[in-house]
């Protein structure tokens, strides 16, 4: 995976993340497996639309309600926000096809796994255009494989 140490960088010195979105759906690609290589997605919570942002909010509030009520019993999101369709740690991330159109865009994340080459997939992020000009794109959801995405995980951890 191609590194992206000045944008890593411009998010850590920004103190947490982007006050916008990444300025092409490559560098928000980059700046997506850097994260999720790190393991730590707090590098892109401010590149989100309102309603993921809104939605991840609720859902962690959820899980902190459930865990206080039963603090022996692992939570739904026990093992935190479902950033890919697999909770297993990818150690490789790296950009596929983008495509992009009328201020969306979706990027492929190819995961790999050096120690099981064949264990290979790919998510794709769904990307909108911020709605101010120049503020880069933001992520709106995450296309997992098998039909599920990150909107619909979250929904469903918590249905009944």
């Amino acid at each position: 995976m191609k590194r992206s140490g000045p944008i890593l960088l411009a998010a850590l010195a920004a103190g947490t993340a982007y006050a916008a979105g990444p300025q092409t759906p490559s560098d928000f690609g980059t700046l997506f497996c850097e994260a999720s290589l790190a393991g730590d997605m707090a590098l892109i919570e401010g590149a989100q639309t309102p309603g993921l942002e809104t939605i991840i909010a609720d859902a962690l509030a959820r899980n902190a309600e459930i865990q206080a009520a039963a603090p022996d019993e692992k939570p739904p999101l026990g093992d935190g926000i479902p950033w890919r369709s697999w909770p297993d740690y990818a150690d490789g991330c790296e950009i596929g096809t983008i495509t992009e159109s009328d201020g969306e865009a979706m990027v492929e994340i190819r995961y790999t796994f050096s120690g099981a080459p064949d264990a290979t997939y790919a998510d794709q992020l769904v990307l909108r255009a911020a709605a101010v000009a120049g503020q880069g794109w933001l992520l709106d959801d995450i296309a997992f494989i098998e039909a599920m995405t990150l909107r619909k995980s979250l929904a469903e951890a918590f249905a009944p």
